[in-house]
């Protein structure tokens, strides 16, 4: 029995440093994003400083511990298998989760994942509990510390309004003293910014985050707790000296410096207060198998787990460790940097490509949001609005908003003075609430303080603010569902732990290592894409070479699918017809972004000409009409036979036929043109396009006199009759699409 439980003892340690890693590379977006964002520093760089902030901060997380124990639950309600069993079904439930999220770039919570799986599984087994004895379900509440778990969830959802009001706050303000114009500002209120900034970060970080280390001395501590005053006024006096003279002397530019410093702190404060996250629940599951031990109890089920009350200290190694597979990932792992496009995009200041659509709800508040503008706006002065609108006009070419790597005309999405604000009010918030034991949740936090940063740096314009606005609440929206699932699952679990057992857990874990290991197959399909295109939109590559190459690619695919979808209605097989309009929708997506890209793409091939670049735009539009066309095929085709209605009749069958071999003949040469690039067989081109096209409208015609003659029906007839109609377009825009390739080759 006892081999049985150190092995469910390791199985939780192995799930916690794979919740490390999937953990990390979920949580980085919230300490790398103002940096990252403001370009502040090379990447390598400021990956050296998170990672170093993380690893310090590793060492800070020992009084956190007591939430994944006790914070959650009361464990003396417990006995020591139902606890380990908690525990597993926390962990696995976790590391499914976070690996699903980060395979699919999206941001979560790895504050909320762990406190509503510990609460799932809790009240599962607790239901249990109480479904065996016999008590009412009233009892509830002497299992769950109900008054912990409401002060965690109500400080987590306070955190969010919180941070996106202090951090609004501070940037106006920030905004009105150094204007985007802000090189010569910094002058005067460099310094003492500076200052003031990193000894906030110091007082919060080293003076509150000093009370958790597991380093740290009774006797250091109280020397800190007696002497704050003086260690502050010390520390503000000595960093705006410095700040001066790194300015005044070096040239340096000191706002990269409190960005770098707040890219350590915030990466500190992750580390210090979502490490419990990670390895909180298997230690207290360790110390739990040593308390059952030393107690020399040989029942499991029926020793209670009353000492877990009692305070637990953490081994300084363990963090270390964790802190070391911490930084190890962060530098490491691609679904870090794939994580981190969200926040950036909903809170650069420049327009652009949204990713988010609009919404009613959106909609609503902005236009709510002018009029309550325009109304208050009467009230006040206009010397007063100028002045204040002044201070908020952007800078045209400033070094504040540099070109990022060579070649590529991409600025940074918002400036420093920003990043910094960002950086010191999120390290503020999250070691504030380290200090308070409260676990935030580091992503709602730095995401708040990042979207209200932006929102009073007015970049949610006119132009962007109902997207911006779409984007927050669907971020929001996927908190709340990871809150759900995260209980949901781990209730399941737990049941299922309860009732199954050791081999109940092998068998789970044996699923999540496969699950795992088919998000790392879809994760670096997805990454292997994204290089493809990245390596299209190289500078090296010409727009002539990007279009004859793009072209080439997704004629070929529209080609097979228009074949394969003849072919799919002749023998009425409706697997090959789905997989077919499937394939359709991804070629459609992929030739829709080529289409939305046609900006960035000229906009970063400067040596083309103008008229060049007109016969771009002439291809990519023809190309998206012949996808769209294709589109329109497809679907109907595999409607009408999943609905089983009547196949097509012979004379039907034949006429396509005629019309697929003239569709070979002008892809074969269409391709062969394109290859080569030898434009001048584009006459024979267009004879066979016409050859089609007389050929579908004798087709026509010909349906026409059946539908006279009652040979066919209604739903015969529509199909057909599209199917006609879409293959005619798909020529005439195949045609053109050559003829603006032969101009565009020539020029």
């Amino acid at each position: 029995m006892e081999i049985i439980f150190i092995l469910l003892i390791v199985v939780l340690f192995i799930l916690a440093f794979s919740d490390l890693i999937v953990g990390v590379s979920n949580d980085a977006v919230n300490f790398l994003n103002a940096a990252v964002g403001s370009k502040a520093a090379p990447l390598r760089s400021i990956m050296i400083v998170a990672a170093l902030g993380v690893l310090v901060g590793a060492t800070m997380s020992s009084g956190m511990m007591e939430i994944a124990r006790k914070g959650i639950f009361h464990p003396e309600m417990f006995f020591f298998r139902e606890i380990l069993m908690l525990f597993l079904a926390v962990m696995i439930t976790d590391v499914l989760l976070l690996d699903t999220f980060n395979t699919f770039g999206l941001p979560t919570s790895t504050t909320v994942s762990i406190v509503f799986e510990l609460l799932g599984a809790a009240v599962g087994i607790s239901i249990l509990k109480i479904s065996n004895s016999g008590e009412a379900m009233s009892e509830l509440g002497n299992y769950i510390n109900t008054e912990k778990a409401l002060a965690i969830i109500s400080g987590i959802l306070l955190s969010v309004f919180i941070a996106f009001t202090v951090g609004a706050i501070i940037q106006y303000f920030a905004r009105l003293l150094f204007t985007f114009r802000y090189k010569d500002k910094l002058k005067y209120f460099g310094a003492l910014w500076g200052g003031l900034a990193i000894t906030a970060i110091t007082y919060f970080i080293l003076i509150k985050g000093a009370k958790g280390a597991a380093f740290m001395t009774d006797s250091a501590k109280d020397f800190i707790a007696e002497n704050t005053l003086y260690i502050m006024l010390a520390s503000f006096a000595v960093w705006t000296l410095l700040m001066q003279l790194l300015h005044s002397v070096f040239k340096v530019n000191i706002l990269k410096v409190i960005v770098m410093v707040g890219t350590f702190a915030l990466a500190m404060a992750f580390a210090g207060n979502d490490l419990v996250n990670f390895i909180g629940v298997p230690i207290a599951g360790m110390k739990a198998f040593q308390i059952f031990k030393d107690s020399g109890s040989a029942d499991p089920d029926g020793f209670l787990m009353t000492a877990l009350q009692g305070k637990v200290d953490t081994p300084t190694l363990i963090l270390l460790l964790a802190g070391v597979v911490m930084m190890v990932t962060l530098w490491t792992s691609k679904k870090a940097r794939s994580v981190i496009k969200t926040s950036v995009d909903l809170s650069r200041q420049e327009e652009g490509k949204e990713r988010f659509g609009s919404s009613y709800f959106s909609r609503v508040i902005v236009r709510t949001a002018r009029n309550f503008s325009k109304n208050t706006g009467k009230f006040v002065p206009n010397k007063i609005k100028n002045a204040i609108d002044s201070r908020f006009e952007s800078a045209e070419n400033q070094e504040e908003m540099p070109v990022a790597s060579k070649g590529m005309a991409e600025v940074a999405s918002f400036d420093m003075i920003r990043a910094s604000v960002t950086l010191v009010v999120s390290s503020i918030l999250i070691a504030i609430g380290t200090s308070l034991k409260l676990p935030l949740s580091t992503t709602y936090v730095t995401f708040m303080v990042a979207m209200g940063t932006s929102l009073s740096d007015r970049a949610w314009g006119r132009e962007s603010a109902v997207y911006r606005i779409t984007g927050v609440f669907s971020v929001i929206g996927g908190w709340f569902l990871t809150a759900l699932a995260a209980f949901t699952v781990s209730f399941i679990l737990a049941i299922i732990f309860y009732f199954g057992g050791f081999i109940a857990v092998m068998l789970m874990v044996a699923i999540t290592l496969f699950i795992i290991y088919r998000t790392y197959t879809i994760h670096k399909n997805k990454q292997l894409e994204q290089t493809n295109q990245e390596q299209d939109k190289a500078s090296e590559l010409s727009m002539r070479e990007i279009a004859r190459k793009s072209i080439q690619k997704n004629l070929v695919t529209i080609y097979s699918l228009y074949m394969g979808t003849m072919e799919g209605l002749f023998s009425e097989d409706i697997p090959v017809l789905n997989k077919i309009a499937k394939k359709t929708k991804k070629a459609n997506k992929a030739i829709k972004k080529l289409k939305d890209n046609v900006h960035e793409t000229i906009a970063s091939l400067e040596s083309e000409n103008e008229e060049n670049a007109h016969h771009f735009v002439q291809v990519s539009d023809n190309l998206r009409e012949i996808a769209h066309a294709l589109s329109f095929i497809v679907q109907p085709v595999f409607e009408h036979v999943d609905n089983n209605h009547k196949p097509l009749i012979d004379e039907q069958k034949e006429e396509l036929s005629s019309i697929m071999k003239r569709i070979e003949k002008f892809h074969l040469l269409n391709s062969s043109i394109i290859q080569v690039n030898n434009y001048s067989l584009i006459d024979d081109l267009l004879v066979l396009q016409k050859d089609t096209i007389v050929v579908c409208d004798a087709a026509r015609k010909n349906q026409i006199k059946r539908i006279k003659s009652n040979k066919v029906g209604t739903k015969n007839s529509i199909l057909y009759l599209t199917i006609l109609n879409e293959t005619k377009n798909m020529m005439l825009n195949a045609g053109n699409l050559m003829k603006s390739m032969r101009d565009f080759e020539s020029e």
